[in-house]
């Protein structure tokens, strides 16, 4: 089978963040996290977890870390992503599931299923997208608006900071509307033949 997605970036709007993808049923979640990263643009250099409503919620479906149990952290299920596959989690149409990227920065993505189809694909396909992904280490949505917000305005005082921490060039604009939905999927076949992903 195949489960189509819809994937936005909560709390982003003007404009809002989102990718539609094609995945594979029998992936596991450690599949699908690489999946997000690479048709987002993050640099996959943070903690991330799955889980059905974000933090607090049950199972969690992320890395183990036995500190998390020895102080009481945990309360409920955790899963290692690779022991899990999304036929495992979604079963419906409509059904939402939550993916956290960096538990500083806290971007929740809002996973929704779309579609189940019964034909067999051996990659993920990327099928639509809106927008650029937020810089790294930005500070979060927030932190992302304000961003926005300063570049839009080379008179403030933190113009050139923030141009020259994104590595813009003299009169190079941040477009928060670019996605180059091509270059994306390069990168995720690439990186799923290289991989040997293929089920």
């Amino acid at each position: 089978m195949t489960f189509h997605f819809k994937i936005q970036i909560k709390n982003i709007t003007h404009p809002p963040v989102w990718r539609r993808i094609s995945v594979p049923s029998n992936f596991t979640f450690e599949d699908f996290h690489y999946i997000i990263q690479i048709s987002f643009g993050w640099h996959n250099s943070h903690l991330y977890e799955f889980s059905p409503k974000g933090f607090g919620s049950w199972p969690q479906i992320k890395t183990k870390f036995e500190e998390d149990f020895d102080f009481g952290f945990s309360y409920g299920e955790v899963i290692e992503p690779h022991e899990i596959k999304l036929s495992d989690i979604f079963k419906n149409v409509g059904q939402k599931f939550t993916y956290i990227y960096d538990f500083g920065d806290s971007w929740e993505h809002v996973i929704t299923l779309e579609k189940i189809l019964s034909d067999n694909m051996l990659y993920p396909k990327i099928i639509t997208g809106k927008s650029q992904c937020p810089p790294e280490d930005c500070g979060g949505p927030l932190g992302y608006m304000q961003m926005k917000e300063i570049l839009e305005d080379p008179s403030d005082p933190e113009y050139e900071d923030y141009a020259e921490w994104l590595g813009l060039e003299e009169n190079e604009n941040w477009d928060p509307k670019y996605y180059d939905l091509e270059q994306h999927q390069k990168l995720l076949t690439e990186f799923f033949t290289k991989h040997n992903k293929s089920k």
